[in-house]
């Protein structure tokens, strides 16, 4: 898998309808409605995400990792 950045992984996210709740800092908070699950992207420029928080993040946001290239 690749490795992406917060500011690319957020607009993956807004693709698959999650719609940004705030921003806290450099963490940008994502909700979906008819969900419970909030996701906290951390956005520090374009350096990317380690990938075990990537997995984790798509993991929660019922993202599949092929959806990334």
């Amino acid at each position: 898998m690749k490795s992406i950045s917060g500011k690319e992984l957020a607009k993956i996210l807004e693709r698959h309808g999650w719609k940004l709740l705030r921003v806290s800092g450099s963490h940008h908070i994502y909700g979906k409605a008819g969900s419970i699950v909030r996701l906290s992207v951390p956005i520090h420029g374009n350096s990317p995400l380690k990938l075990g928080l990537l997995r984790h993040l798509l993991k929660m946001a019922d993202i599949q990792e092929k959806e990334l290239e």
